[in-house]
């Protein structure tokens, strides 16, 4: 068992960057999901509602975060925390009066108008906190568990979302069978893939190690809209979902379908490579 692949997602919702290695800190993957885009009122905007988000490429340096989409040229912000940028105060699901820098008129003008939506770009800076809830964390209550608090960035749930290619896999084997494509990876936005495991194995882990990083499994990952635009083009399917629907329904929400797995990491630093091992603890 192997980590096959790491991925990063420097703006929420926009699109991904592979890496062969990342450093983790007290949010997760450095760099990952450090940006977000967000409405006039300050709620965080996402595929969901705006599939052209998709087509926004990101690319990461030492000090900048660089946004590129077909026709639209690019557009440059400084990745660290300002202490002279104007604050924003945001909103990512429940996580509410989130305090974010914004990134400045050219980034807001550049989104805007691609986007077709007036919108902001925000970076987690100096004062950014996003807690965890205690319940939400896999090791709550247990002795001699990590104790001290839990942050996570703009992510959705969790610091990390893990999936097997073998998970990956056995889903396209259905697809297939119902006369569809198969999809590619991009299409369930994980942090971490895995490879070498059966199908699903993810479902069943609770405590692993992958390189010198120990992780706990939170929360198996609702799948939503997302899943079913095209990374390349923006376009809408009705899949995964209408086949995923079929057998990866939850037991006690039957309204959800998971797919793959929300992780937490007990260690708050540490460098993860593609080719390091996994092994379960």
């Amino acid at each position: 068992m192997h980590l096959a692949g790491i991925f990063i997602y420097p703006v929420k919702s926009l699109r991904g960057v592979p890496v062969a290695s990342a450093a983790v800190d007290d949010l997760g993957l450095a760099g990952d999901r450090r940006f977000m885009v967000v409405d006039p009122a300050g709620m965080f905007l996402t595929q969901r509602g705006l599939p052209r988000m998709a087509l926004v490429e990101t690319a990461l340096d030492a000090g900048t975060l660089t946004l590129s989409a077909p026709g639209a040229g690019v557009v440059s912000v400084p990745r660290a925390s300002d202490p002279r940028a104007p604050l924003r105060v945001v909103t990512v699901w429940k996580s509410e009066n989130l305090p974010a820098e914004d990134c400045g008129e050219p980034a807001a003008r550049w989104l805007s108008a691609f986007l077709g939506a007036s919108c902001r770009l925000v970076r987690i800076g100096a004062v950014f906190n996003r807690p965890i809830p205690a319940r939400k964390l896999p090791w709550q209550g247990e002795a001699g568990a990590p104790t001290r608090p839990r942050f996570v960035s703009f992510a959705d749930a969790a610091p990390f979302l893990a999936l097997a290619e073998e998970s990956l896999a056995d889903l396209n084997e259905r697809l297939r069978a119902r006369g569809e494509a198969a999809l590619p990876m991009d299409r369930f936005r994980p942090n971490l893939v895995l490879r070498g495991v059966r199908p699903y194995a993810e479902d069943g882990w609770t405590r692993f190690r992958i390189g010198g990083v120990t992780f706990r499994s939170g929360e198996p990952c609702a799948r939503c809209i997302v899943t079913t635009t095209d990374q390349a083009s923006g376009e809408r399917g009705v899949e995964p979902l209408r086949t995923l629907a079929g057998y990866r329904r939850d037991t006690l929400k039957p309204n959800q379908v998971n797919f793959g797995r929300n992780v937490f990491h007990e260690d708050a630093a540490g460098t993860l490579r593609a080719g390091d091992a996994i092994a379960l603890l």
